[in-house]
This record gives structure tokens, sequence and C-alpha cells, in this order.
């Protein structure tokens, strides 16, 4: 265990209890509905008793597993933990109330529970007699959870819209051919952001027309073990020996043409991450309804002229009414195939897809 500074050893403990949090691994399929947490417990000397971090669905929260660890130890102790402790009964029992009847006399908290069906844990715990500080290193907790933070304060799944394009807006040629418009290195990265996803979602058009298989691959293409829901949405029948529906992943069909009725079911089923590679009509109805919360575009180096846009009509008719997103970051990915040239890789996030930024003037 490390060791800490006993002049104030909390900042220590909630830096620990960050590194516990990410210890699980990058947020996916395994980790999802819950977020990364974990728990540094103090005795009153500053000395640390026990630290535990939260394992995944079905698993004891952070705290529970330290004070599993602490035994008697932990009366009279202090929690530093990365999340407010939660308030309420799921898969597991209220950390609050384990807190309190594990005789804790202080609890530090990083950031408060975004989630109004799990948060009140602070409160509960002061209605106890129990000290509550709230605040510390908020910032990096909140960045290690963003999107499950981000969806629990939406109360429907985070969105990363990926697309693919040429030099000149094209996702695929005249005549309909569309692999491959990214190099093998934007593959292979666009797997590892499906990995962090616990949905893949697409049109009926797209299964039906390019038969995706919609798996998170490895170097080797081959499935990775845990894999995210993979979701169509559409009125339309499809046939069955459409990939999508093989046994390689979990599967879903979505008989409806609505945004906000899908993530609506997507969220009742506790999915927390939509990762939308659909064509350019279900692209354009996620924007209008202003459900894009993430944009991951990968421009490849060379022009078609005509063929596909990656999106469709979004009824702009003048470039000051421009839809204008932000820009995170911009990475150029080194080829991974003879004779590949670079793709540049843009990730951004939207201003607001109702209210689109004005160009200047």
């Amino acid at each position: 265990m490390k060791c800490l500074d006993q002049r104030d050893p909390e900042p220590g403990a909630m830096r620990r209890a960050l590194e516990l949090a990410a210890a699980i691994g990058a947020p996916g399929p395994a980790i999802y509905p819950n977020p990364r947490v974990g728990c540094v417990l103090l005795a009153p000397d500053g000395s640390m008793i026990a630290e535990g971090y939260h394992r995944g669905p079905g698993t004891p929260h952070a705290e529970v597993d330290a004070l599993a660890k602490a035994g008697e130890a932990a009366r009279g102790a202090t929690a530093v933990v990365t999340l407010e402790p939660c308030n309420h009964t799921g898969r597991t029992g209220p950390c609050s109330q384990a807190l309190i009847e594990a005789g804790v006399t202080r609890v530090v908290y990083a950031q408060a529970d975004p989630n109004p069906v799990a948060a009140g844990g602070a409160a509960t715990l002061k209605q106890a007699g129990i000290e509550v500080e709230q605040g510390l290193y908020a910032a990096e907790s909140r960045e290690l959870n963003r999107v499950w933070t981000r969806a629990a304060e939406l109360q429907r799944p985070y969105v990363t819209w990926k697309f693919a394009t040429t030099l000149d807006g094209r996702s695929a040629a005249a005549d309909g051919t569309s692999r491959w418009v990214s190099s093998r290195a934007a593959r292979l990265d666009t797997h590892k952001l499906r990995a962090l996803s616990d949905t893949m979602l697409v049109g009926t058009n797209t299964v039906e027309v390019d038969d995706p298989a919609l798996t998170v691959r490895d170097l080797e293409d081959r499935p990775v073990g845990v894999q995210p829901l993979r979701v169509v949405m559409g009125e339309r029948d499809l046939p069955e020996d459409r990939r999508i529906f093989d046994a390689q992943a979990p599967s879903l069909h979505l008989r409806t043409r609505d945004p906000h009725e899908a993530l609506a079911a997507l969220w009742e089923r506790e999915r927390r991450h939509v990762f939308l590679e659909g064509g350019p009509t279900l692209a354009a109805a996620f924007l209008d309804a202003g459900l894009v919360d993430e944009i991951v575009v990968y421009v490849a180096p060379f022009l078609l002229g005509a063929g596909r846009s990656a999106v469709a009509d979004l009824g702009i008719t003048t470039i000051s009414d421009a839809f204008r997103p932000r820009v995170r970051s911009v990475d150029v990915l080194s080829p991974a195939a003879p004779g590949e040239e670079p793709n540049v890789r843009l990730i951004l996030e939207p201003h607001s897809i109702l209210e689109p930024q004005k160009g200047e003037q």
C-alpha cells in the first residue's frame, strides 16, 4: 500500500482512489451501466486502513469492498471515495447505509452522483451524524467517468457518431461501394473506440445493403471476449441471415425510426454509450433531434467527386447556419498496411444541435 502525507492525507488518498477506479480498465460493455469508483479508508491518525474499487455490475461497490477488507478497523475511519456513496438498492445495497453501519465518522467524496436514482447518499450520511465533504478532485473524477456522467445527467445513452469520409465528404462512391473509404489504421482505431461503448447502432438500410458484423475485433480480426449489444433500428423486416443476427454478439431490432424512442428503449435496458455507425439518413435524424454528443470522423486523402454524403439533408441553406461542432482533438493515423496514406481523425463535440452556431459575419 502507498504511504500518504500524514500532514494532509486526504488528497493523497483521493489520488489513490482515482488510481483504483481506473484499475478496472477502460469503460465498456463489461463495466456499464455502472461507473468506475475507488475508495480508500483512513484511520484517525491519517494512515491507510484499506482500499477497494468496483469491478463491474453485480460486484461489491468500492466502499463495500474497502469496508470488507477493513473489518472492525473501519469504525471511526474516514472514507475517501471518488463518487458520492449511492443511496439506493439495485444489484447491491446502498453504500451510504454500509458506511453508517460500519461506524465511519467522515466521508470525503469527489463527484456528486448525477444519477437521480442513486443520489442522496451525502444527505443520508449527514442525517446519521457523519461529517461529509465534497469536491476534492471532482474534475478528475468526472473525467474518469465522462461518458457515464453525461449519460446520467441526460437520462439517456451518450451517443458517439462515427463516420469515414473522403476529402470531398463522400462516404461511398456513386455505385454504392464504400469498402474501404478509411485506411486499415482507421479501422483498427474504430475497433478500439467501439470497445468503449456498450451498444452499436445502425439503421435497417445499412444492415440490408452492407451486412455489417458490428463486432469489436482485435488486431488479428478476431472478436474480443465481451461484445457490445448490436442494435438495428427501423420498421422494415430484415433477412434472418444478416450477420448482425449471428451468435458472435447479442442483437436487438428496435422497430422504430424515432431516435428518442430508440434511446429511451436502450436506457431501459441499462445501455449507457451508443456508438452510432448508421448511414446518412440515420445520422441526420440523430443530429436533427439533438441527440449526438460526440463525433468521430476519419478523413481519407482521396476524392470521389460524386457519391453518397456522410449525412443526409439537414435543411441548412446558407453558410451562416452551418452546423459547427467544437474540435476536441485532431490526430494523424500512420499507415498500418503497405501502400496506404495516413488518415486524419477528428473528434468533435456539438455546441448545440438544436441551435447551430452562426458563422462569422
